[in-house]
């Protein structure tokens, strides 16, 4: 493994994040090279944790664009102040100044409201870490508006000018594939597949955010996770259920996976009615030991 790969696997261990080189080389690139990274995969496997650790390896902040349908530039730009706008002026009233005065001083910084992606431009120190996160939520349209952004790196606000940035960020953004994302948006990128933790993975994962976890149930549950999502469910558990889970059974004082508590604390796990019957159902006919055993090594 090369020298920086490994320095970057490292800090991102030394920050939490269980990762091996693929992700450690990816990171690499997009802050070497400067460009986006997109992160695609499965819903909780970690993909917005890679900005977090990135953030905290560059001793940097952490700005977050959470995507949705129906986003627009004005809601990940900037908007005005309309309620301070309004209470200046009622306050202004009487001083007799003109028009033109009055808005520029309503149309100024003071008035603005920073929305990310104007944070992110306007970083006076350094280049902060900019999470486009769930960027398959929104619509081609903000795909498009976001690569004039990341082209330039500059806004023009009409009343005020045009603001550059001094310190370009660096760029994550995730994706859960609910949409297919434009070309365009993908050749500008970056791009890694994040795919459910092995066996052996998941048992360092669960080790290193379970602080005093049994290290018998730390096996089992990343046994029977995997397990577990080998069958057809609607809403496959990821690591973030399996951390929940591993919290709660620990919460609870267990040392390993029976039954009964596995059927205590389902819902840490499966969050959907049909999958909670299909899998009463699978235990019904085979029991649990298929489940903690599957991937014994």
């Amino acid at each position: 493994m090369r020298e920086e790969i490994r320095k970057i696997q490292e800090l991102m261990e030394s920050a939490q994040y269980v990762t091996d080189a693929p992700v450690a080389t990816s990171v690499h690139l997009a802050t070497t090279l400067r460009k986006p990274l997109l992160v695609e995969g499965h819903a909780g496997v970690g993909k917005t944790e890679i900005a977090k650790v990135m953030a905290q390896m560059l001793n940097t902040r952490l700005i977050r664009l959470q995507c949705y349908e129906g986003l627009d530039a004005a809601a990940a730009l900037y908007e005005w102040n309309y309620q301070k706008q309004l209470l200046h002026i009622k306050l202004a009233e009487g001083a007799h100044r003109g028009l033109a005065e009055q808005e520029h001083e309503i149309f100024s910084e003071a008035f603005l409201l920073r929305r990310p992606l104007l944070e992110a431009i306007s970083q006076k120190d350094m280049a902060p870490v900019l999470l486009v996160d769930e960027v398959d939520r929104s619509d081609e349209e903000f795909e498009s508006f976001m690569l004039e952004i990341f082209g330039e790196w500059q806004v023009t606000i009409p009343e005020i000018g045009t603001v550059k940035a001094q310190h370009p960020p660096h760029v994550i953004l995730t994706s859960n594939r609910t949409r297919e994302l434009s070309d365009a948006l993908r050749r500008r990128c970056l791009y890694i597949w994040i795919d459910y933790p092995s066996y052996e993975k998941e048992v360092r994962i669960i080790e290193r955010k379970v602080p005093g976890v049994d290290a018998r149930l730390a096996r089992e549950v990343a046994r029977f996770m995997e397990s577990l999502r080998r069958v057809r469910l609607a809403k496959v558990p990821g690591v973030a259920e399996t951390l929940d889970w591993a919290q709660a059974l620990a919460a609870l004082h267990a040392d390993h996976l029976d039954e009964s508590v596995v059927a205590e604390t389902l819902g840490c796990v499966l969050k959907d009615a049909d999958d909670i019957k299909k899998f009463r159902a699978e235990i019904g006919k085979t029991g649990l030991a298929p489940f903690i055993t599957a991937a014994e090594r």
